[in-house]
């Protein structure tokens, strides 16, 4: 038997009696009687919330609204019923095509590092069979020095040689002589005399700004370094061959053969990865720099090391080569830089700026090799004075280590950037920055260049970047080709191409079609 409200006369959800008069109500209802009256409805007794008692029942199932009661109602909720489920049947099937994806997907890496330890495996065995064999060839060459032979013997024509024969010692200062000061100031009257004379007009045969926007990759090579450690992390060109030199991830220095398309010679000895190269002008040495600590200078035509100089005594950060070509700026993480002679390999002098805590990150010479800058890891950009080896002027307002630093071939700018997404330009007349040029967001810049006439820059980071030098440092063309950030960058002769170089191991030329 149902229950039904005396007030209502509908079925209660909440049904409780009255103590009273012993009736059913429903128990909103009721509580807002007594609220308003405190009386029983039905005999009017006085009548309090205590005085009410709920009475359990099984829960009540309404029937159906009288719209639902006709035929046309009930076909409405059974297609919305419908719809539903076929609304819940298509979300369930893309979750399941979404799931397929990630399987093919999970399975395809799968594969891939499978095939990447197994190539790597396949190198170790290689090396060590290669390690082994060599074992055997340098006890025998260092036992043939020692075998008696007579003295009136002439010396065979063509010895079985050992590797090449490397000098290294922690060098000491020798100190600069009158003869070195001498050429250096020579050079520098010299080369500002010729620049004066070509002035400030473009050269002939270099491309315009418009010219240079139709610039596109004509080339890519990525078979130069290994694999096993992957990335090119320098570039430096030999100016007077189509033939480019890498420093890579590896520890291995290669030449290549832009014409050619072709490796001329691989030289290894860095115990580290290469981080620093330069081309001297006459073709035959390079020098290299690495985190191992060593600057090394190398013979292209012997392919050897000729002098392996222990200068730092921390990671070897930048290297320059002086206009004279007869020494080289070397800087470091000990906060040192030190300037050496490349033919004989002995160092002149090491300094150390003593107002400042931190290394030294990157370096290079003036064109006109009387003063040179530096960056360091708190920020700075430091100017030199070579001759009297003191700081001559500080270019603060970077944030970050100083990660490049370009001098302009015509002597009057300097162009520096940090971990903070400008590159900053410098005039050097008037010791101020004329222009910040502010790049993309988390923008790196890994390396600055500017051409031979100072009238275009290039920055490589997430891509490479060309801008034009003047009032307002136009961008004039990016190149994204490379699949990782690029390490280096380099103009070719008249800016007739442009050279790249990433950690994606590829070096990568641009020029007009």
């Amino acid at each position: 038997m149902a229950l039904i409200c005396s007030l209502s006369n509908e079925v209660p959800e909440e049904p409780v009696i009255s103590l009273t008069s012993k009736h059913i109500f429903e128990k909103r209802l009721l509580e807002k009687y007594i609220a308003e009256n405190g009386t029983d409805p039905i005999n009017g007794d006085p009548l309090s919330d205590e005085q009410i008692v709920p009475i359990n029942t099984a829960p009540v199932q309404r029937p159906r609204p009288p719209t639902a009661t006709s035929i046309p109602a009930i076909l409405k909720i059974l297609q919305d019923e419908w719809d539903a489920c076929m609304l819940h049947s298509y979300t369930l099937r893309q979750q399941l095509q979404m799931t397929r994806q990630e399987l093919s997907y999970a399975l395809y890496q799968h594969d891939a590092a499978c095939r990447v330890i197994a190539r790597q495996d396949k190198e170790v065995t290689a090396a060590r069979e290669a390690l082994a064999t060599l074992k055997p060839q340098a006890a025998l060459a260092a036992q043939q020095p020692i075998a008696p032979a007579p003295v009136h013997a002439p010396a065979p024509a063509e010895p079985a040689r050992p590797e090449p024969m490397e000098v290294e010692t922690q060098l000491v200062p020798i100190g600069l002589s009158e003869e070195v000061l001498q050429q250096l100031q020579q050079t520098h009257v010299k080369l500002t005399s010729l620049r004066k004379k070509r002035g400030k007009e473009m050269p002939e045969g270099l491309p315009t700004a418009q010219q240079l926007k139709h610039y596109t990759q004509t080339s890519s090579h990525p078979g130069l370094h290994s694999a096993s450690l992957p990335g090119i992390l320098c570039l430096d060109l030999l100016p007077n061959s189509k033939r480019t030199v890498t420093g890579g991830a590896d520890r291995n220095i290669v030449v290549f053969d832009k014409e050619a398309e072709k490796i001329v010679c691989t030289l290894k000895g860095h115990t580290k990865k290469v981080t620093n190269v330069v081309a001297h002008p006459n073709e035959k040495t390079i020098i290299s720099a690495s985190p191992d600590s060593h600057v090394r200078i190398w013979d292209i035509g012997e392919e050897t090391c000729k002098h392996t100089l222990r200068i730092h005594d921390g990671p070897v950060t930048g290297l320059s080569l002086h206009p004279t070509g007869d020494y080289m700026l070397s800087c470091s993480a000990d906060q040192h830089w030190g300037f050496s002679d490349i033919g004989t390999g002995k160092l002149l002098c090491k300094v150390a700026d003593q107002s400042v805590s931190h290394g030294l990150t990157c370096c290079q010479f003036h064109p006109d090799g009387l003063i040179f800058g530096t960056g360091t890891s708190d920020s700075l950009v430091k100017i030199w004075d070579f001759k009297e080896q003191k700081s001559a002027a500080n270019f603060p307002g970077h944030s970050g280590p100083i990660s490049a630093i370009a001098f302009s071939e015509n002597g009057y700018y300097l162009a520096t950037s940090a971990d903070d997404e400008v590159v900053k330009l410098w005039d050097l007349r008037k010791l101020r920055n004329f222009k910040t040029i502010s790049l993309d967001d988390k923008y790196t810049v890994r390396g600055l260049t500017f051409d031979n006439s100072g009238h275009y820059l290039a920055v490589a980071g997430p891509d490479v970047r060309v801008y034009q030098i003047s009032k307002q440092c136009d961008l004039v063309v990016t190149w994204d080709a490379h699949t990782q950030d690029s390490t280096d960058v380099r103009f070719g002769p008249d800016v007739n191409y442009v050279a790249s170089v990433s950690n994606d191991r590829t070096l990568k030329f641009y020029a007009a079609n």
